[in-house]
């Protein structure tokens, strides 16, 4: 029987309720996730799920990764650098900055010192080069939230 995240916490609130303990489940950290490769959107989602994140999107462009931003506020975003559309990871990057303060995690193959050049005004919280682990990307995650203290 597989259980979604939050029949996890349901149960896990039950069992704590038996045991006469606290009945409030931890608060899922919120993580939007940016990427149009629906292979690795689909393996990033599941190994941040099983980690116990909770997972905004994925967004598979900058438009919708910054409207996304702005109304379900994450705790940090997960922003692949080339995108469907137009503008990229790095544009998508700077504007959900500006207008929430919320930073990034870069997941790209392209990380050439331009490339790093031109996202350090985001003030990345990280740079996580593809392909990547399930176990690599979580403690990427974890060590961003840790730089954020939360």
């Amino acid at each position: 029987m597989i259980l979604t995240v939050s029949e996890k916490a349901g149960k896990q609130s039950l069992q704590a309720a038996k045991e006469g303990q606290n009945t409030r489940p931890a608060k899922l950290r919120r993580i939007l996730l940016v990427e149009d490769d629906y292979l690795a959107a689909t393996d990033a989602e599941a190994a941040l799920l099983d980690a116990g994140f909770e997972v905004i999107g994925p967004a598979i462009s900058a438009e919708e990764a910054i409207e996304l931003a702005r109304t379900e506020m994450p705790e940090l975003v997960i922003m692949d650098i080339r995108l469907t559309g137009p503008r990229d990871g790095i544009d998508a990057a700077r504007e959900i900055l500006r207008s929430t303060g919320i930073r990034s995690l870069f997941a790209t193959a392209h990380s050439t010192s331009a490339i790093r050049n031109r996202a350090e005004e985001t003030t990345p919280l990280g740079w996580l080069a593809k392909p990547y682990t399930p176990q690599a990307l979580v403690d990427s995650v974890r060590a961003a939230l840790a730089k954020l203290g939360v």
